[in-house]
C-alpha cells in the first residue's frame, strides 16, 4: 500500500511490568513485542513509511527493530496517544496519504486484519476507521457508542461513561486508520483531558463527527488479536497465543506436533512436512528443521539448522549447531557452538560436543566431552574421552583422522593429531600425536600384589 503510513507509538513507560526494561523490549513468541508489530507493519508499508514513536529507553528499542529500515521519532513529554501522534507529524504528514496507528506492546494483530481496517477505511471514504471487539469483561477499555447506521458515535473512556454506556461490551482497540488529509487538522484542535492534561486519540473522533466527518468500526470476532500488555501475566497470554498461533500453523503444514499445548516453537522456526515434535519440546530462535525429523520429548533446539531424517532423542539441547542427514543425536546430548554433526553420525547419551566437527558416520555413544575438535569420518569414540582443550589460557584443537577408534576412557591433551585408522588403547593419556594406523598406549603398567588385601585385613 505505497499510499498508507505507519505509525507505532511505544514510548508508554509501561509501569505495570515492574521491569527495568520497556515494557515493548519483552519477548513473545520469540521476538520482542516491538518487533512482532514492526514486521507486521512492513507487510503493507515501506520502511521509509513507517515511524516509531520512542520514549522509554529509546535507544535499546531503536536497535531493536533499526535493521529493518524503518525510522524514528522521540517522544520527550508522555502526554498522551494524541500527543504521540502529533509528534510524527513533521515527519508523517508531507508523505500525504492514509495514516495507521498502531502500538508496540500490541503484537498479535494480524497483517490481515490491518488490511481489512484499511480497506474499510478508503472503501467509505470515511475520516476514520477503528478496530473494535466484544468482551465479556470491558472494563477498564473505552467503550463504542454507535449511530443507527453503524458508525462511531463517540468513543467514551470507562472513567467517563455513565451505567448504561457501562454496560456496552463493544470496546475500542485504539488502533485507527485514518484519512491523512483531515487528522492532522483535526489533531491539532483536540484539546488536554482537565484531569490528565494528556491528548487522547479518542477525542477526535467526536471532532470528526461534528465536522461531519464519519468514522467506521471493524468489529473483530477474535478478540486475542488487540490483546495489549500491561502486566507479565497479560505477556504470559499473548506468548501462548502466537505459540498456539504457530503449532496450529505448522501442523495445517503437515507437521506432527504431539500435544502442541505443551510445545513452545519460535514465530520464525521452520520445520519440514512428516516430521514429529514429541510433548514439552522447545524450538526457538532462528532454527530451521527438515523434512521427515523426530525432535524427542523435553529436547531443547536454538538456532540450529537440522537437515532430513535427523532424529532427535528426548532431553537433548542444541544451540547453534548444524546436523546433516539421517544423524542421531542423543537422548541427554549437548551440542553448542557451532557442533557440526555429518550425515548418519551418531551422538550418544551424556555426550557433549563444543565447536566440533563429527564425521560421517562417526560415533560418540556415552560419556564424553568433545571441544574444539574435528573428527573423521567412521572414527568411534568410547566411552568416557575427554578432549583437553583449554591450557588455561588459550582453547586448542584436536584433529581426529578417518577411521580412529579411540578407547574408552581417553584423555586427548590439545594440540594433538591423531592419525587415520590408528588406535587409542583404553584409559590412556595422550599427549604426542599418533601417526596413522598406529596404536599409542599412554597408562602406567599396571602391578599386581598378590595377598595384600588379605595381609591388610588381618592387621
Amino acid at each position: 500500500m505505497p499510499n498508507l503510513s505507519i505509525v507505532i507509538l511505544a514510548a508508554g513507560l509501561g509501569t505495570r511490568m515492574k521491569s527495568k526494561k520497556a515494557k515493548v523490549l519483552h519477548e513473545a513468541g520469540g521476538l520482542t513485542l516491538i518487533e512482532h508489530v514492526v514486521n507486521t507493519a512492513l507487510e503493507l508499508a515501506p520502511p521509509e513509511r513507517v515511524l516509531v514513536v520512542l520514549g522509554r529507553q529509546a535507544a535499546e528499542v531503536e536497535a531493536a527493530v533499526a535493521s529493518r529500515g524503518v525510522g524514528f521519532v522521540v517522544q520527550r513529554e508522555q502526554a498522551g496517544s494524541g500527543h504521540a501522534l502529533l509528534v510524527s507529524s513533521e515527519r508523517v504528514a508531507p508523505l500525504g496519504g492514509d495514516v495507521a496507528v498502531l502500538y508496540g506492546d500490541c503484537p498479535l494483530l494480524s497483517a490481515a486484519t490491518l488490511r481489512k481496517l484499511i480497506d474499510l477505511r478508503t472503501s467509505t471514504q470515511a475520516a476514520a476507521s477503528v478496530i473494535t471487539t466484544i468482551l465479556a469483561d470491558p472494563a477498564g477499555y473505552g467503550r463504542i457508542l454507535r449511530d443507527p447506521d453503524g458508525s462511531v458515535r463517540a468513543i467514551v473512556e470507562q472513567k467517563a461513561a455513565t451505567p448504561e454506556q457501562l454496560a456496552i461490551r463493544e470496546i475500542n482497540s485504539g488502533i485507527y486508520c485514518f484519512s491523512g488529509e483531515l487528522v492532522w487538522r483535526y489533531l491539532n484542535e483536540v484539546q488536554p483531558n482537565q484531569a490528565s492534561g494528556e491528548i487522547y486519540l479518542t477525542d477526535v473522533v467526536e471532532l470528526f463527527r461534528n465536522g461531519g466527518h464519519a468514522v467506521y468500526p471493524l468489529l473483530l470476532d477474535d478478540a486475542t488479536e488487540v490483546l495489549g500488555i500491561n502486566t507479565r501475566a497479560d505477556l504470559a497470554q499473548v506468548d501462548a497465543a502466537f505459540r498456539m498461533r504457530k503449532a496450529r500453523q505448522l501442523m495445517l503444514d503437515g507437521v506432527t506436533i504431539e500435544k502442541p499445548e505443551s510445545v513452545a516453537i519460535d514465530m520464525s522456526v521452520r520445520i519440514g512436512r512428516d516430521s514429529v515434535i514429541e510433548p514439552f519440546v522447545r524450538i526457538l530462535g532462528r532454527t530451521v528443521i527438515g523434512e521427515d525429523c523426530r525432535i524427542g520429548a523435553c529436547s531443547i533446539v536454538r538456532d540450529s539448522e537440522l537437515a532430513d531424517r535427523v532424529e532427535v532423542r528426548p532431553f537433548t539441547m542444541i544451540d547453534s549447531c548444524r546436523i546433516e542427514p539421517e544423524a542421531r543425536v542423543g537422548p541427554y546430548s549437548r551440542l553448542r557452538m557451532n557442533a557440526h554433526v555429518k550425515a548418519g553420525a551418531l551422538v550418544g547419551n551424556f555426550v557433549e560436543l563444543k565447536n566440533t566437527e563429527l564425521g560421517e558416520g562417526a560415533k560418540s555413544q556415552h560419556l564424553a566431552y568433545l571441544g574444539d575438535a574435528t573428527i573423521g569420518g567412521g572414527a568411534n569414540i568410547g566411552a568416557g574421552t575427554i578432549t583437553c582443550n583449554y591450557d588455561g589460557q588459550r582453547k586448542h584443537r584436536t584433529k581426529i583422522g578417518d577411521g580412529a577408534f579411540v578407547g574408552s576412557n581417553a584423555t586427548l591433551v590439545a594440540p594433538v593429531e591423531i592419525g587415520a585408522g590408528s588406535y587409542i588403547a583404553a584409559g590412556s593419556v595422550v599427549t604426542d600425536s599418533v601417526p596413522p594406523d598406529a596404536l599409542a598406549l599412554g597408562r602406567a603398567r599396571q602391578v599386581v600384589k598378590e595377598g595384600w588385601a588379605k595381609k591388610r585385613r588381618q592387621k
